[in-house]
């Protein structure tokens, strides 16, 4: 029997067009904007900063709806995962996105703190930056980079939320059950046959 889980899906789906829209847009807009008014320098990483630092309640609210509407879609769908072909790899697949995603937008997150200090006028920055110096540029070329891994690996997730999307088709759903109860098949065979040789040994 079908049945709705219109909750937990809007809250995975909205988490993850937040966080991938969030992401490329800083890349694309926020780092090339600070890029062309304040430049290369501690000004241009001063802008930067700033605006990341506005986004990041909003990108981990948003990536906490993603996570627990995930955590919530894949209970639900916990017997296709199980019962399919193909659903339990692409979860597995997902999952591993996931969490290469969740890695590099925190360590993205610790680099922009640490700009963030380093490139500051207020003297309390400055004084929490001078007792973890960092290399400015060094650090905004690692930053960049992350930056740009961010998007790619939510966009990752996005193509493989379509996939899913697709495998809950009811003809790719009965499919995938055949293709697994096929492949099932023999192995069930074997042991039954191993059983009662065993069986047959004892007695």
């Amino acid at each position: 029997m079908s049945q709705r889980n219109t909750v937990v899906r809007s809250l995975h789906d909205l988490g993850l067009a937040a966080w991938f829209g969030g992401s490329l847009m800083g890349a694309v807009g926020l780092n090339g904007a600070a890029s062309a008014e304040g430049g290369q320098g501690r000004e241009g990483a001063r802008f930067a900063s700033a605006g990341w630092a506005k986004w990041v309640p909003v990108n981990a609210l948003a990536i906490g709806a993603h996570l627990v509407g995930g955590s919530g879609l894949l209970a639900v769908n916990a017997p296709r995962v199980a019962g399919q072909q193909g659903v339990a790899a692409s979860t597995l697949a997902k999952t591993v996105l996931t969490g290469a995603a969740l890695a590099a937008t925190a360590y993205s997150r610790v680099l922009g703190k640490k700009i963030e200090l380093a490139s500051s006028d207020d003297p309390k920055d400055t004084e929490k930056a001078s007792s973890h110096p960092v290399d400015i540029d060094k650090a905004q070329q690692q930053l960049g980079r992350l930056q740009w891994a961010v998007p790619a690996l939510t966009g990752g997730l996005v193509i493989l939320n379509a996939l899913h999307g697709e495998q809950q088709r009811a003809d790719q759903q009965a499919y995938g059950m055949w293709q697994r109860a096929r492949s099932a098949g023999p192995a069930l065979m074997h042991a039954g046959f191993h059983g009662l040789g065993n069986h047959g040994t004892r007695c």
